[in-house]
Order: C-alpha cells, then structure tokens, then sequence
C-alpha cells in the first residue's frame, strides 16, 4: 500500500529526542489526514536508542525502525532509509529535534502540488555557534557555484523528495551533503528550497566536527567529477592524455629537428647530447602520462559499463517492517 509520506530518520544516541520527535510527528500526520510511516535508522547507537525505537512501534505501528551493528555513517541511514520507504513523499529530517515536523505539510504540498522533485530545507536563522555557521556559510557558496544548484543550504536534513528520485539516487560514504547535486545529475532537476524553523538542540550534543569541512570540499570534488564523467570516463582521461601525448610528442619532434638540423642543414656539432638535455625528459614524461591517461580511461569505461555494486550495510534487527520492505532494505 502506498502511503503520503515516509519520514526518514537517522538516529546516533538521541534516546532523550526520539519520544517527543515521535508524538510530534504523529500528532502533525493526523491533523492533516496522512497516512504515514516513520522510518528510523539506528545508527549503531551506544545508548537507549534502539529501545526507545521499540517503545514507539508498540504505542503506535506507524513507527519503524531499522538498526545498524554499527556506525556506519547518515549517507549509510539515508540510503537504507530510502529502499525502504514507501510514501509517495519521502521527508527526510534529524532525530534531535532542530528540525520542526510542522515543515511538513508545506515540504509535502510543494512535492505533490507544485511537482518539484526534491525541496530542501534552509535554516536562515540559524541557531548555532560562528565557529559552525561561518564555515557552512562559505561551504554552501562554493557548492552552490560548483553544481550550478541556487541552494542556501546544502546540507539541512529536513528535505523532502519525490519517491522516484530517492529510488534512483545512490547515497554513499559522505555524500549526503550533495544529494541535491546527485539528484540533479540523475535528472531531477526540479530543485528549489524552503525557509525552515531551526530550533536550539534540546538534549545532548552535536555529532559532527570541524572535520566535516574538509571532507565535505573532499566529497564535492569528487561528487562534482564522478557526475559528470562517470558514464564517460574517456572524455576526461581521454582530453588530458591526448594533450599530454601531443606535448611529448612536439619536444620529441623539436629533439630530432635539432639533431637533423646539426647534421645535415647547419652542420654545427650539438653540445650536449640529446640525453642530457632537460627536454628529453620533459617528452619522455609527458608521453608516458598521456599513455597511463589513455590507459585509465579505458579501464574506466570498461568499469562504467559494468553493474553498479551494491551497498549493503548490515542489519541486525527491525521493528515494524513488512517481509516485502524488509527485501528492499537487503536488495
């Protein structure tokens, strides 16, 4: 049965948010008459989590949950979130109550009524320290240029899509940041944002350090190459081994039209010998990487057109899910 909406949530020692989350999520889904599931992703907690999880399923069906034997990361939750998820809208948002559930019937309006793909959340009033909103300020800009998205906020968990673009997507390592630019890679170009409530973060501390900085500019590198070139890997290694090769090629011609030069035309002894002159290295290495370009770009289109592997991240248990939703989560 095709539900409105499946809420995802991951979850990492938030046991003191998720009954109030739950109750709240609940009482908005009734106001407006969805049908509804809501999806947690115990990721690998240490705490009361998982029990928690358990408590709301008993008290209200609707509730869900999938655990992790261990952290394996939100893009991990995300993607496990998504193959099994059911709503027609598939609302994604934190389990530590910084964002609003009452976002939701607008974030599913905006979906369903105004046929945007994907709607991400922009926390304009931010609740948080300098040392964590300058960083994500010059962050959201420099991916905003790259991908070409006019996003305030790239990284907001309360996001809302249509199901189609969720079951196309892949999620992995730490791209969760850029589902937005994957998203609009796969086709799904639809995208626009949504002023959202932040609140102040009521119980606990934030899981995320400096650090995710510097692996976000990492990731979006790589995301930003891998979209663009990952059915056409050749056409990168392709362009830059053939200007590597004609480079070579060119000092070789130079090196040979010197040695003829001096025999034949001129008939002026060279000084050094062709070996012991910086060009002839210059032409070696220049040949020999545009060989090793060629060489990658083969290999890589041979591994485009290969199946995509599968990411499974082992399940220990569930609460909730059908046998049918349960062989999306394994598939």
């Amino acid at each position: 049965m095709n539900l409105d909406i499946s809420v995802v949530v991951p979850a990492k020692d938030e046991e003191e948010s998720i009954p109030e989350l739950c109750q709240w999520i609940s009482r908005v889904m009734q106001t407006h008459g969805f049908s509804y599931e809501v999806l947690f992703i115990d990721d690998g907690s240490t705490d009361n989590t998982w029990q928690q999880i358990m408590t709301m399923h008993e008290t209200n069906p609707n509730i869900k949950g999938i655990r992790f034997n261990r952290n394996f990361g939100k893009s991990a939750a995300l993607q496990t979130g998504f193959r099994a998820a059911q709503g027609k809208v598939v609302i994604t948002m934190d389990s530590d109550l910084q964002d609003s559930p009452d976002e939701i019937p607008e974030l599913y309006k905006m979906v369903t009524t105004d046929g945007y793909h994907l709607v991400s959340g922009w926390k304009k009033k931010r609740h948080d320290p300098l040392s964590k909103t300058v960083p994500s300020k010059f962050f959201n800009y420099v991916t905003a240029k790259l991908s070409g998205i006019k996003l305030h906020d790239f990284n907001c968990g309360l996001k809302a899509y249509q199901s189609r673009v969720v079951k196309n997507i892949t999620v992995y390592g730490e791209m969760h940041r850029y589902i937005p630019v994957i998203a609009k890679w796969a086709g799904f170009t639809k995208i626009t944002e949504k002023v959202v409530e932040h609140r102040e973060r009521k119980f606990g501390v934030t899981k995320f350090g400096l650090e995710r900085f510097i692996n976000g500019f990492l990731d979006l590198i790589s995301i930003t190459f891998v979209s663009r070139f990952r059915q056409k890997p050749m056409h990168f290694f392709g362009t830059w081994g053939t200007l590597s090769f004609l480079i070579g090629f060119l000092f070789t011609c130079k090196l040979f039209w010197d040695k003829i030069n001096a025999l034949f035309i001129s008939k002026v002894p060279i000084k050094r010998d062709i070996t012991d002159q910086p060009i002839f290295y210059l032409a070696l290495v220049a040949l020999i990487i545009g060989v090793q370009l060629f060489v990658t770009g083969f290999l890589a289109e041979m591994f485009a057109m290969q199946s995509l592997s599968k990411r499974d991240y082992l399940v220990i248990e569930r609460v909730g899910l059908a046998e049918a939703e349960q062989a999306k989560v394994l598939d």
